[in-house]
């Protein structure tokens, strides 16, 4: 059995669809009428969250293996709590219900990021987890390329995204299906113990500024990066319902990559992720651009 959290979630469901049917899965959901009517079919459903630690009991009672992740939350008032009472709730259950293996996703940094918002939360979480003693393979992950998804609305608009990052300095990149590629692969080998980072790192090294250069290529127009100043950064960000803690931990975050290069330390693993950034930008990203700007005209008719 291998319980899998956040089913629904970009990389939780890519990790249900490349297990489903290979293995007996339980999911845990919040929301299980978001899963597709073929998952609930073939995999057992506990409702509730994982931040609970008699439901997330329930979910792990029996299984050898879980997927585990903290689920992003952009109106978080408090960082470091948000990420803990995940990791609390997990030590609790793990320990109660003997589970042997955890699969979870973190970021890279370890042992370098300091003051970094989310990284250092999120790596503080993973040692909790590690307290336990469970065997453990930690995926540290750089700059999901699915946030970028956050400027299909300016990027179809304006023509341009910005970040409070530095557009010269190359930033490390994963597309999320890879990192469910790694962990699926992580939960069906039933061969590995003790506990160990595994770095999943995009092939690519480009800067921002290279990163607008593909784009428009790839979406046949302008696209350019444009260094955002911090409190405006925040100030959009917190009008469009982002809490102040998370939109400081956001911008900690980038500070940490841009003074810290908490990115850049871990060597790649070879196949560890391959999709390149030009093949992201054309799966993922233009169809969003072009959706998006359908819906506009759709609108505005």
């Amino acid at each position: 059995m291998i319980t899998i959290t956040t089913p629904t979630g970009q990389i939780g469901r890519t990790v249900v669809d490349r297990l489903l049917g290979v293995a007996e899965l339980r999911l845990l959901a919040r929301d299980p009428d978001r899963l597709p009517a073929a998952v609930r079919a073939k995999a057992e459903v506990v409702q509730g969250s994982h931040e609970d630690p008699d439901v997330l009991a329930e979910a792990c009672s029996g299984a050898e293996s879980v997927f585990w992740l903290v689920p992003p939350n952009a109106q978080a008032a408090d960082l470091d709590e948000y990420y803990l009472t995940f990791a609390r709730a997990a030590a609790t259950a793990f320990r109660t219900t003997g589970v042997r293996r955890v699969v979870n996703v973190s970021t890279l940094g370890r042992g370098i990021a300091h003051d970094a918002g989310h990284l250092t939360a999120a790596l503080a979480a993973d040692d909790v987890i590690a307290a336990t003693g469970v065997d453990q393979r930690t995926l540290c992950a750089p700059y999901f390329l699915e946030n970028f998804l956050n400027a299909t609305a300016f990027i179809a608009e304006h023509g341009m995204f910005t970040l409070p990052m530095d557009g010269d300095r190359p930033l490390r990149t994963i597309a999320t299906a890879d990192i469910a590629a790694v962990a699926a692969e992580l939960l069906l080998d039933d061969s590995w113990s003790g506990r160990r980072d595994v770095p999943v790192i995009g092939p690519d090294e480009l800067t921002l500024d290279q990163m607008a250069e593909v784009m428009s290529e790839v979406l046949g127009r302008p696209v350019r990066f444009q260094p955002a100043d911090a409190e405006q950064y925040k100030a959009a960000l917190t009008a469009h319902g982002v809490s102040a803690a998370s939109a400081d931990g956001l911008i900690a975050m980038a500070r940490a990559q841009n003074e810290q290069r908490v990115y850049d330390s871990a060597q790649r693993v070879p196949r560890s992720a391959t999709t390149c950034f030009a093949e992201w930008c054309e799966q993922v990203l233009k169809p969003a651009v072009a959706a998006y700007e359908r819906d506009r005209a759709g609108s505005a008719g």
